[in-house]
């Protein structure tokens, strides 16, 4: 019988255990971006102003706001009204029903690549734990370690709000000045998930099954400069967006068993710089802790 693992609360969100399984090289991937179902975009401001929103499209329709491009805004993924497709691919749910044990396995880089932008990508392949946070309750980064690095929305007087449950799944310090924070989000909530099949998922779990989910990330890094907060540390955000696992997910969190994810971290669209990102599969690698304040 699969152990159950019993983790203590850190700052409020149960984390489970989370395994960094190997990263692999950078590389090209992607089709030509009129081509692709998902890409990055910039909205501008009217009458030709500077940009306004930077965003994740899927299917050239707004599925997220993402973090500002400025560097000292707050982390951010904030799901819009246009957002309600999610972009698996039937003819992988086969070669992903169990866990991969490389990234180059079974050819799913190539075939996820098909939905992606043409670009520079760095895959990661980790076995976490999810665990589903509802935005305002306990556990919830916004609200939590967002409000202590930046302090509430000036004009609003409120955290940032997503707009979506999502899930957390590990952070680790990375340096006497910066904290690394790892999400996962589904493109559209659980509660959108067929009920039948987040309980398949369940059972196979409870059995041992450990099943592989896709998701393209970004890792932005933020840092308040206004100086109102009461530790205004750089928050590292490595945000994975589920491309297949919306069901898998749900069922890990639901079941606390692992699940496997194959992240495809954009280089050239995250805010992160090339040296920053170089970091990140040694970062992964480390024990989880919260951030220490006070």
């Amino acid at each position: 019988m699969h152990a159950q693992n019993t983790v203590e609360p850190v700052r409020g969100v149960p984390y489970g255990r989370s395994v960094m399984i190997r990263a692999g090289g950078p590389r090209t991937v992607g089709v030509p971006s009129p081509e692709a179902r998902l890409r990055f975009g910039t909205e501008l401001q009217e009458h030709g102003g500077g940009p306004r929103r930077r965003l994740l499209m899927v299917d050239d329709e707004p599925a997220f706001e993402l973090s500002f491009y400025c560097g000292t805004c707050p982390l951010l993924f904030r799901r819009l009204e246009t957002a309600n497709e999610k972009l698996h691919l039937e003819d992988m749910q086969e070669r992903l029903g169990g866990p991969l044990d490389d990234p180059d396995d079974n050819g799913v880089i190539e075939a996820f690549g098909a939905l992606l932008p043409e670009g520079e990508y760095l895959p990661l392949l980790l076995e976490v734990e999810p665990r589903l946070v509802i935005p305002g309750k306990e556990g919830d980064y916004f609200s939590g370690e967002q409000v202590t690095a930046w302090g509430l929305d000036q004009f609003w007087g409120l955290p940032q709000y997503p707009h979506t449950p999502y899930y957390r799944t590990f952070e680790t310090v990375v340096d006497a000045n910066a904290h690394l924070y790892e999400f996962v989000v589904p493109m559209v909530p659980p509660t959108w998930n067929e009920r039948g099949r987040v309980e398949e998922y369940v059972a196979l779990m409870e059995r041992g099954t450990v099943p592989t989910a896709v998701a393209i990330s970004t890792l932005d890094v933020c840092q308040s400069a206004l100086g109102l907060a009461d530790d205004p540390a750089a928050h590292w955000g490595l945000t994975h967006f589920l491309l297949d696992g919306h069901h898998k997910l749900e069922a890990a969190a639901t079941a606390r068993r692992p699940v496997r994810l194959l992240s495809l971290l954009t280089l050239g669209e995250s805010l992160a710089g090339g040296e920053d990102a170089a970091r990140l599969p040694a970062l992964r690698a480390q024990s989880r802790s919260a951030r220490a304040t006070g």
